[in-house]
């Protein structure tokens, strides 16, 4: 059944080969990020890409080991999409926001590279005025950090050190691996230095914008996918009331996540955002995602085939990622024994679900992988 599955996944992929695409935000990407971001496009219609974040990294009980993955010790494979965060890069910390070793991290981003998976970047960039977390709303940080701003050189400091850490995963054959990049995100919320509290649309905006060109114009990284990620958000206007502008966005999503008693909610909530993000999308011929979602530690035994993928089989969503698996007291994740666990393996072995195994043969960077 599952080589089944994936000859007729393949067969989708190659049918649609010569559909009409649209175009990347950067005229200049490189020609395995453009590979990729036309993959994505054609594989709409045939399957969700299911992402995690920091998978190959930790788990529930297990850190740094080679080949794990609590994704994989319950399905049998890894996930599509491989989720990574440049928070405490901006000061040459040799660990992530979640100690992570970036040096062990780099080399996670290559192994998925070359297992044909997709690679996506978040930063929880703490505030570059004061230096405090990016949970810090005690600021005007936006306009301070925009050109013209008090602290615009700390911020530029910054987006060098992202930069040279970007432009040095490579695969082993040299090229620039593809990367979806989505800062600032939950840009919506109230959480972050970023958020909608602290700064005008239009502040946001002229960041939003320096940020991507400083990266593709003055460091020429060219291998970014640029995702525009928001939180809460209930009509067109909302969605796009802080959107940069189409050439400065390949992907349009949102976070969303479920709670204790408040499932009702999160499925009323995720069907009316993931049906106002398909008609956006495609006004913007953009590609669609919900960048985040999970239920912290999946209490319920079949969360996976009768919450979300009913709701996710019925939109055009590129992917969909689930947050990381801290331990024990925080996982999005299930790993081998968690009550989700059997359910969670039937989602991986849905028609409307892509993992590892299926992703693979598909080459969406245009060339064989391992």
């Amino acid at each position: 059944m599952k080589k089944t599955h994936i000859l007729i996944l393949i067969t989708l992929f190659s049918s649609c080969s010569k559909a009409q695409l649209n175009p990347l935000c950067d005229k200049h990407a490189t020609a395995e990020t453009k590979a990729l971001y036309n993959s994505m496009q054609r594989l709409l219609g045939a399957g969700i890409l299911f992402g995690h974040h920091d998978d190959t990294g930790y788990g529930v009980k297990w850190k740094y080991d080679d080949d794990s993955s609590d994704v994989k010790g319950v399905t049998g494979t890894y996930p599509a999409i491989y989720g990574w965060d440049l928070a405490k890069l901006e000061h040459d910390s040799t660990l992530d926001i979640n100690k992570f070793p970036f040096e062990v991290q780099k080399k996670r981003v290559k192994e998925a590279y070359e297992r044909g998976g997709i690679n996506t970047f978040c930063w929880h960039m703490d505030n570059p005025t004061d230096g405090k977390t990016a949970w810090d709303t005690t600021r005007r940080t936006v306009a301070d950090i925009i050109p013209g701003g008090a602290f615009h050189d700390v911020y530029v400091e910054y987006l060098d050190k992202a930069a040279k850490y970007l432009d040095d995963l490579k695969s082993k054959d040299g090229e620039h691996i593809p990367i979806l990049f989505r800062p600032f995100h939950e840009l919506t919320g109230t959480w972050f230095w970023w958020c909608k509290n602290t700064c005008t649309p239009d502040e946001f905006k002229t960041l939003w914008r320096f940020t991507i060109d400083y990266m593709r114009k003055k460091k020429k990284l060219h291998n970014l996918l640029i995702v525009y990620s928001v939180a809460d958000f209930d009509s067109e206007a909302e969605f796009l009331e802080r959107y940069p502008g189409d050439n400065y966005v390949d992907f349009m999503g949102f976070d969303n996540y479920c709670y204790d008693k408040k499932i009702d909610s999160y499925e009323k909530n995720l069907d009316k955002r993931l049906a106002l993000l398909d008609v956006i999308a495609a006004k913007h011929h953009k590609l669609a995602c919900l960048a985040e979602t999970g239920y912290l530690n999946i209490p319920q035994a079949d969360w996976w085939t009768k919450v979300l993928l009913p709701i996710l089989s019925k939109y055009k969503t590129s992917y969909v990622l689930v947050w990381r698996n801290a331990g024990m007291e925080q996982y999005y994740a299930p790993y081998p024994g968690q009550q989700s666990a059997d359910d969670f393996k039937k989602f991986s072995e849905s028609d409307h679900t892509i993992f590892q195994n299926r992703l693979t043969p598909l080459a969406v960077y245009g060339k064989p992988t391992e």
